[in-house]
């Protein structure tokens, strides 16, 4: 396990030496070289891998699991759970947790073009003259790394860990190789390097650490993906190896400098001996490809969790392995993240000038964590208020100087991030907003169920051969694709249910929880099944497990699914803006059918639509 967490959760991190020191003290976004400086610099990235990524996220953060599960949703979901959904609390918190996960969604486009141009930025170390070629093999790496997302992970998972582990072994020697040559570089262990430099330098200080920051991207993979694993392979794995690997060789780039301040210009590939320096820009290309991966992977299902907790538009899953329910492959989402993977190469071309993007994106992602956590701390830990006020404060100053340091790099690439995580947040929003709007229109418009049947039943239309399932939104009222059916054929199947699919605040749920089933009479059911935030619908499992827990069999061939598929029409009337009503009528009309995202039969399926003003 621990071998198998190496290759997927750390894959962002390890790969932070490439450009993290060289970005501290780059010409563009960074402070002048000094020995004083480097001192200072090197404490503060030492201190903040132990006190961000050990003690705020292994210890503390990954603490906070949602029935095994993390996640900045997770989180979220979490800090709702003791609050009422109509209340001013639960809104503020749930634009929060959103507004944290598009910027981790901004992270997953910056991951890809930040890690695999700093990877083959060392040809250009090993031969000048293929510096121009940094840019088309950058390109064409990422092109294929895309191209095979639809094969899924599982054929070439097992690779993962066994490449990450000898790249964090190579960072470890590289670094040691160089700390021997200029051994004083240990003492920037002691924090009072990095409290001496802030004091005696605070603008100095303020501006590096936007840049120092770097040393933590791909912190919350940590708590994302510790469901995959568990919380004990990932923290030891940290502990025993990630860590001293990457402290050694930030070591040993210092140390480099201070033989050879001239190396700062790249100071990851001129640590390495001349003869292992092609063998290493190989390494590192499939280092970074794997922590490319990982983010890729990290956004798929960051926003099937999105889908299901109704704040993105349905879209076409696919489940690429049979074994592991949380591979999947979304195609949208690929195609999506690779146009603007290259959009981002081609603009920034260095990953120098991706750096300032970089570090705001991790640090707004960060900086929602530590919210969302003190309210988890508070209401689900009922930990004494003096100890989480500490906790937090000491978490919220790093936290807000990171944040602010990355602010005053807007204008140097700042901006992208910002404005990546601005449309996707106005986009779930206006999808959630949009969808309780026309919940709520439906409902005031809607017929109660019970009452309904109970009157059709006792004057009932003609009654056909077979089955009939009504997917409704509503438990309670009656779905308007049975009242289309009424209108239009003036009959009613001889078995009918009422299907509602719900999802529920946990990633899971166990299939004797799943589902509940009522009886209202003359063989017509209603069947609500639950579903965790992690797990996609599948119709046909659901009525596997009716028949399995209720004695009710379906024939496929003699089932009809029944529905209703509404066309937005916006208004002028109070709800949102009209060109939020658009917008929302856009992706209504272009999300997934429910059928394909549900797995419903195409050939046992009648959808009866009408239009709907909000």
């Amino acid at each position: 396990m621990m071998l198998a967490a190496m290759g997927i959760v750390f894959g962002d991190i390890g790969t932070s030496p490439l450009y993290a020191l060289k970005e501290c003290f780059s010409p563009e976004h960074g402070i002048a070289f000094s020995n004083e400086a480097l001192f200072g610099v090197i404490s503060m990235m030492i201190w903040a891998l132990l006190i961000v990524v050990t003690f705020k996220y292994v210890f503390i953060v990954m603490r906070a699991d949602n029935k095994g599960e993390g996640g900045i949703l997770s989180l979220m979901a979490l800090a709702l759970r003791s609050m009422k959904s109509d209340s001013k609390q639960y809104f503020l918190v749930m634009v929060l947790g959103m507004l944290g996960a598009c910027m981790l969604l901004g992270e997953s486009v910056i991951t890809p073009a930040i890690s695999v141009l700093s990877a083959v930025e060392g040809i250009a170390i090993a031969t000048p003259n293929l510096a121009d070629a940094v840019i088309p093999i950058s390109l064409l790496i990422l092109v294929c790394l895309f191209l095979i997302q639809k094969y899924g992970t599982a054929a070439v998972g097992q690779f993962f860990g066994p490449i990450t582990l000898v790249w964090f072994l190579v960072l470890a020697g590289l670094g040691v190789m160089n700390i021997t040559k200029s051994p004083d570089i240990i003492y920037a262990f002691n924090p009072l390097y990095a409290i001496n430099f802030i004091s005696d330098h605070p603008v100095t200080a303020y501006i590096v650490l936007g840049a120092v920051v770097l040393v933590v991207t791909g912190v919350e993979a940590l708590y994302l993906d510790m469901g995959h694993f568990g919380k004990n392979p990932v923290r030891l794995t940290w502990l025993t190896i990630a860590l001293p690997c990457l402290l050694l060789n930030y070591l040993g780039q210092g140390a480099l400098l201070l033989s050879n301040p001239n190396a700062i210009s790249n100071p990851f590939y001129l640590m390495v001996p001349e003869w292992a320096l092609w063998p290493i820009v190989g390494l590192a290309t499939a280092a970074t490809v794997i922590a490319s991966q990982a983010v890729i992977s990290g956004a798929y299902s960051m926003v099937n969790q999105g889908i299901l907790l109704g704040f993105i538009p349905r879209m076409n899953i696919l489940h690429t392995s049979d074994s592991e329910r949380g591979q999947i492959y979304i195609p949208a989402v690929n195609w999506a993240l690779l146009i603007m993977v290259i959009v981002t190469v081609l603009e920034f071309r260095e990953s120098v000038s991706l750096a300032a993007a970089y570090g705001l994106s991790v640090t707004s992602t960060m900086l929602v964590t530590t919210i969302l956590l003190s309210i988890v701390m508070r209401r689900e830990w009922h930990i004494n208020p003096i100890i989480i006020l500490c906790m937090i404060v000491i978490f919220l100053m790093i936290d807000i100087g990171f944040w602010t340091a990355t602010l005053i790099k807007i204008k140097d690439g700042g901006w992208y991030p910002i404005t990546l995580a601005l449309v996707m947040f106005t986009c779930s929003l206006t999808w959630y907003r949009g969808r309780k709007l026309l919940r709520d229109k439906l409902i005031v418009e809607s017929i109660p169920l019970e009452g309904f049947i109970k009157n059709l039943l006792a004057h009932p239309p003609h009654r056909v051969e077979g089955t009939a399932i009504f997917l409704t939104p509503h438990i309670d009222f009656v779905p308007a694709a049975m009242l289309h059916n009424l209108k239009h054929n003036h009959v009613m199947h001889e078995r009918v249910f009422f299907l509602k699919l719900s999802t529920w605040d946990v990633p899971f749920v166990r299939d004797e929880d799943r589902l509940s089933l009522k009886d209202l009479g003359g063989n017509v059911y209603v069947v609500r099944s639950v579903h965790g935030f992690k797990e996609t619908p599948d119709i046909n499992k659901v009525l596997e497990l009716i028949t399995k827990q209720y004695g009710l069999p379906f024939d496929l061939m003699d089932t009809t699914f029944f529905l209703a598929r509404d066309a937005i029409t916006p208004s002028k009337s109070p709800g949102m803006a009209v060109w939020r009503e658009r917008l929302f009528a856009w992706m209504m009309q272009n999300a997934a059918k429910p059928s394909d995202f549900y797995n419903i039969p195409a050939n046992r399926l009648v959808e009866l639509g009408a239009k709907v003003e909000i």
